[in-house]
């Protein structure tokens, strides 16, 4: 199984993770259940994929709060 990490709003690919590793490891377990079902995906080969914000959306977000709004930012 491999934790894939990729941008929610750019699609970056942020890095993966290839070792067997617990969730409560990556700290998902303090993830409400809303939470977790929009962050993360499970896919048939047992592969995870976390969708989270890397640091130039973070930061376009923090400048723009109005692009919240926005599924997808261009870059």
């Amino acid at each position: 199984m491999t934790i894939h990490y990729h941008c929610r709003h750019c699609k970056t690919k942020l890095g993966a993770i290839d070792q067997q590793m617990q969730s409560e490891s990556l700290g998902f377990q303090h993830l409400t259940n809303a939470e977790r079902t929009d962050m993360v995906t499970y896919h048939s080969n047992g592969d995870m994929h976390v969708h989270a914000i890397c640091e130039d959306c973070h930061e376009a977000l923090t400048r723009n709060p109005d692009l919240y709004e926005l599924d997808h930012l261009i870059q």
